[in-house]
């Protein structure tokens, strides 16, 4: 658990002054997700704003799933959100979920109809949607919006009860047509949807819209400050008139903070699950998607995200930042954390001829070295080893250090090696090379009797094992792809949610062809035991970490985390 305070910021202003004036006694906050798709990076800013700062003033967060819409939801999606909080260092004090609540927000619907502030509305979303207005020009009056009391209530009873078909008839509120807040123009609270719910099973067909579900949740749990991202600005006045006209006794007040975005990744839960159901990505937790199962799979660490939200503060403001940003932040978690170890990705065999044949020699190798306590290995040395294909050239260009004909580098951890012959196939491709060593250079003996320019990796042929590597690029080419405004429900007059329109597929002209490689090599004797989720520092490749999905005992797959370097830096404050 992170237990550091927030950056100074706004919304730990108003808590201070609520709390020493009196008017709140204890913080209570949620985490309010849909149970419709798996959480992603923009959730986990969320989730450290609320439980960071519940914990922080001594209060409670409640983890509650806003299940109101029983068609695009899924236990599968509920245990995921549970693990990935759990997984980022939180714990929440209660669980709940929208549907605990459906009787209650049942009773306040009936009060709205009883008050003459909500009538039930036999238009299609299609008609409801012509008769909106604009932003510039108000809205008209449905014809039914003058049905008496009795009529509404009568009405409503019977759409509870199933009388009617999906789309037949909504409930709306009775606010402004004229608004020139589009939010207030009568919108949609209850619609039918003869569907099976994950909580409720078919107790009911008629369910709340979240515009009008999540203020009442919020006030029935007694929330103090219902923190959300920027795009629900505009419907706070709704949120306010649901808590005042359907006279809840808890009286929670909204604060909207600026949503993260990043370049190269979308977030939009819509078009996550269209990669999924078209089939772009291995799955909700491909390690190329911006979920948070998909970071951990590919080997980000809790601490490196919670120092990134950490890092990007709390405050209004909305923009892109950079995803090296989110990388810097995982090379520093891990530079200390992760074993530094040898590993060839495109294999070069390289015949050492003077070295015995049979004998196998074991060499000491420190497992960090800017972490003496990991301590060291030992690695064995032998006639045959592999190094990359990229560490011999042919005919090389003036500065290049590494192996050529007649040159002589040092094999990190072992001895000088110096290139004599090149075995080719009948095609002219170099399949492998000849080289003699020299046994005064061994690493550590303290030979210094000439120096060499280059250092190149290795493992040993006879014990290596094989390997296979993902590299990944990001999944979108456009460094700033469209950035998503709407909110992850569309509540702006509800009814578009009655609609169920589908995601534009723009974005998927954005997708990078080349986000996954796919190579096979060899990592060193050791990491034959390797287990899911163990990562490692390979020398000038990267982070990486066994991938839990593909891996097998003695054949692991191996997820790049993040390259070695980047000329990133932290902009300074």
């Amino acid at each position: 658990m992170d237990n550091r305070t927030t950056p100074p910021n706004f919304i730990k202003n108003i808590i201070t002054e609520d709390l020493r004036s009196g008017k709140v006694q204890e913080v209570i906050t949620r985490f309010p997700p849909e149970p419709n798709g798996y959480l992603h990076i923009g959730h986990a800013k969320a989730i450290w704003i609320n439980f960071a700062l519940g914990g922080e003033f001594g209060g409670k967060t409640n983890l509650r799933f806003d299940d109101t819409n029983p068609v695009k939801e899924d236990v599968e999606y509920v245990q995921s959100i549970q693990e990935d909080v759990k997984w980022l260092g939180y714990e929440w004090n209660e669980k709940r979920f929208a549907s605990d609540y459906f009787d209650e927000m049942y009773n306040r619907a009936v009060l709205l109809i009883q008050k003459g502030k909500a009538y039930v509305d036999d238009q299609s979303a299609d008609e409801i949607r012509q008769m909106r207005g604009t932003l510039t020009e108000p809205g008209k009056n449905s014809p039914y919006r003058d049905r008496s009391v009795e009529e509404n209530l009568d009405l409503f009873t019977r759409m509870r009860a199933g009388e009617f078909k999906n789309g037949e008839k909504v409930l709306r509120a009775k606010i402004d047509m004229a608004s020139p807040n589009i939010n207030l123009r009568d919108p949609v609270i209850y619609r039918i949807s003869h569907a099976h719910h994950h909580n409720t099973g078919d107790k009911w067909c008629i369910y709340p819209m979240y515009a009008f579900a999540h203020p009442l949740e919020d006030a029935i749990e007694g929330v103090t400050h219902s923190l959300c991202s920027l795009e629900f600005e505009d419907q706070r006045p709704f949120y306010d008139w649901v808590i005042a006209e359907c006279e809840m006794e808890s009286q929670p007040h909204q604060y909207e903070f600026g949503r993260l975005n990043l370049s190269q990744m979308v977030t939009s839960k819509r078009k996550l699950k269209l990669l999924v159901d078209e089939g772009h990505v291995d799955g909700w937790d491909d390690p190329r998607m911006p979920t948070i199962s998909g970071l951990r799979r590919r080997g980000y660490t809790p601490e490196a995200i919670r120092d990134f939200v950490f890092e990007t503060g709390i405050s209004k403001s909305q923009g892109v930042i950079d995803i090296q940003t989110l990388e810097h932040f995982v090379r520093e978690d891990l530079k200390l954390k992760a074993p530094r170890t040898m590993a060839v990705l495109h294999p070069l065999k390289v015949v050492i001829t003077n070295y015995p044949e049979g004998q196998v020699e074991w060499l000491e190798a420190e497992n960090n070295v800017e972490n003496p306590e990991m301590g060291n290995r030992q690695i064995p040395f032998s006639r045959e080893i592999y190094i990359e294909q990229d560490d011999f050239m042919e005919n090389p260009p003036n500065k290049y250090f590494r192996l050529f004909p007649g040159n002589e580098v040092r094999l990190k951890h072992a001895y000088f090696i110096k290139c004599n012959d090149v075995i080719k196939d009948a095609e002219g491709n170099v399949i492998e090379i000849h080289c003699t060593y020299d046994v005064e250079t061994k690493s550590g003996s303290g030979f210094t009797g000439r120096k060499v320019k280059g250092t190149i990796h290795w493992v040993e042929a006879s014990q290596a094992v094989p390997a296979e590597f993902r590299l990944y690029e990001p999944l979108i080419s456009a460094e700033a792809p469209e950035v998503d405004s709407e909110p992850e429900v569309v509540v702006a007059g509800a009814e578009a949610e009655v609609v169920e329109e589908q995601p534009e597929k723009t974005f998927l002209d954005q997708l990078n062809p080349n986000s996954l490689e796919i190579v096979h090599g060899y990592v060193e004797q050791e990491m034959k035991e390797a287990k899911p989720q163990d990562k490692f520092q390979f020398f000038r490749h990267g982070y990486f970490s066994v991938d839990p999905k593909h891996s097998e005992p003695g054949r692991p797959v191996f997820n790049r985390v993040v390259s070695l370097k980047s000329s990133f830096q932290l902009p300074k404050a």
